[in-house]
């Protein structure tokens, strides 16, 4: 199977959004609409298997969404059926991260159910506090927010002074990031509702 990875293209949008959309009625991502990627299409792409009876296959797709001058996030990550096993995920994060050193980020990052197989890719875990506060804009909706089970992962794209790797063998916060501005995020997301019929 020989696979291209391009950059999605208006008409891409429909199936994108279907197959975004069939995972995240099962809770495995969160959804899209037609509307968002549109307004968002330079920054996703698309793997497809090339057909000449039937054009190109939709395989898997990804998104890369800048979260600060320096860090960008690998978002709505997702493999057809028809293409599982083959290696097309792989291909998807490589490009992306790709895309993000051409834009000249230093960092990106994800939140994962497979932290492993971002490790292959040369990822490492990370306390999820020590990413952008706005890497959670779209968490706040997940059903799934105060009983998250998603795992952070961060890659570096350009080299890292040693203290900077000393902080993140040690779990210390991203130096990038300001104290004051996840805070507020940590407190919402370690509140835990009343429900008035419990004793």
């Amino acid at each position: 199977m020989a696979v291209a990875i391009r950059q999605a293209q208006p008409g891409d949008i429909p199936e994108v959004v279907e197959m975004i959309n069939g995972f995240a009625s099962r809770n495995l991502m969160l959804p899209r609409t037609p509307e968002a990627m549109a307004k968002t299409l330079p920054d996703w792409l698309v793997a497809v298997e090339r057909e000449e009876d039937r054009g190109d296959v939709l395989l898997g797709c990804g998104s890369l969404v800048a979260l600060t001058p320096e860090l960008a996030e690998v978002r709505s990550l997702a493999v057809h059926e028809r293409g599982q096993g083959k290696g097309v995920g792989s291909l998807v994060v490589e490009n992306l991260v790709g895309l993000a050193k051409a834009r000249e980020f230093s960092q990106v990052c994800a939140l994962t159910l497979r932290e492993e197989f971002f490790q292959r890719l040369g990822f490492e875990i990370v306390d999820r506090w020590s990413i952008s506060p706005k890497l959670w804009q779209e968490c706040i909706y997940c059903p799934k927010f105060h009983r998250c089970d998603e795992v952070a992962v961060l890659k570096y794209l350009t080299e890292r002074r040693p203290e900077e790797a000393n902080g993140s063998r040690s779990g210390q916060v991203n130096p990038l990031l300001k104290w004051q501005a996840w805070q507020p995020l940590k407190l919402a997301y370690s509140y835990k509702p009343i429900h008035l019929d419990e004793e």
